[in-house]
């Protein structure tokens, strides 16, 4: 895929851009999203997506056009574990409802950034080594079978390593303050549990870079392709929080799909790379990744809202890959 530097400048002036539309538009004043402002901004994000692989397809080929789609699709699969770990850190740390989005956005941002590094980082170990196809699918591997074993938990944000340093280095106050991330008292300035928020919304989403960038490779080697996926559907992560945080709960086995969807990735991934090291290895086609990705998730979804109409009590989790057992005994 020849991707120009002029066309990468403008896909990240186009990305910034919109990010800066919505900081200007959405988020500049603190307030309660609506379900109509949700709804619009879902779709805009969803349909600007759409239309850059529609040029994709056009300008590139059908080929790279699947490609684009299928790491999109990835990306907004995973993208919705990110939002039961957001409720989650939300909930946990009683943000004020008008704060959320504010909070989501600058996940957004971080997320955007680590992302950008990791998938310049993985290119280059593509491209020098071969063998890092098989990293990247040890790593999916791990990551799958652990979120299959713990599917049905969900992780404490407070036992997060950052968050537990910060808490023993900086004097917090105990209570909100607006918006405010330090506040001055009695001469002393003091950090409000917003830091704390957004420290481990953070580490959040540097975990997520970990498992998304690999799986995102899965699809397609071509870094232009990973970039545009991973950006497009974490632009759309902050409406999609508000649009189904009251229905996030119903998607039961939306974890478990999730467990599947990265073992899966991960299988190929060592299939790639024993594809371009050895003879009469078979490949993946995109065609069937797609229909596998989006079977695993058409499935984990009608099972959750079976179940969820048989069992309304039960609830989703996001899901964890670290032992609850051996966090207790650190």
């Amino acid at each position: 895929m020849n991707v120009t530097t002029e066309l990468w400048l403008i896909t990240v002036g186009l990305i910034l851009g919109i990010l800066l539309f919505d900081l200007l538009t959405s988020t500049r004043k603190a307030h309660d999203v609506s379900f109509k402002e949700a709804s619009f901004w879902s779709i805009f994000y969803i349909a600007v997506a759409i239309i850059f692989g529609a040029w994709v397809w056009s300008e590139f080929g059908d080929q790279f056009g699947k490609e684009y789609f299928a790491a999109y699709i990835v990306e907004k699969s995973l993208s919705m574990d990110n939002l039961f770990v957001f409720l989650i850190i939300l909930s946990n740390f009683a943000v004020p409802s008008i704060y959320h989005q504010r909070v989501l956005m600058v996940g957004i941002v971080l997320a955007l950034i680590m992302r950008a590094i990791f998938i310049a980082l993985g290119a280059a170990a593509l491209e020098a080594f071969s063998f890092t196809f098989v990293i990247f699918g040890a790593i999916l591997l791990w990551t799958g079978i652990k979120l299959f074993q713990h599917w049905d938990e969900d992780p404490d944000p407070a036992k997060n390593p950052i968050v537990k340093f910060a808490q023993k280095r900086i004097p917090f106050t105990n209570e909100y303050h607006g918006g405010k991330i330090f506040i001055l008292e009695s001469g002393k300035r003091f950090a409000t549990p917003l830091l704390l928020v957004m420290l481990a919304i953070g580490a959040t989403d540097l975990l997520f870079a970990l498992d998304s960038i690999p799986a995102t490779f899965g699809v397609t080697q071509e870094p232009f392709l990973v970039f545009a996926a991973n950006a497009f559907a974490l632009l759309g992560l902050r409406a999609l929080y508000f649009l189904i945080k009251n229905l996030v709960n119903k998607l039961i086995y939306l974890s478990m799909g999730l467990s599947f969807i990265l073992i899966f990735i991960g299988f190929k991934l060592f299939l790639v790379w024993g594809y371009e090291t050895f003879d009469n290895v078979p490949k993946i086609s995109t065609n069937w990744s797609l229909i596998v990705i989006a079977s695993i998730l058409l499935i984990s979804t009608v099972a959750s809202l079976i179940k969820s109409k048989k069992d309304p009590t039960a609830k989703a989790h996001a899901g964890r890959i670290s032992d609850p057992k051996k966090e207790k005994k650190q």
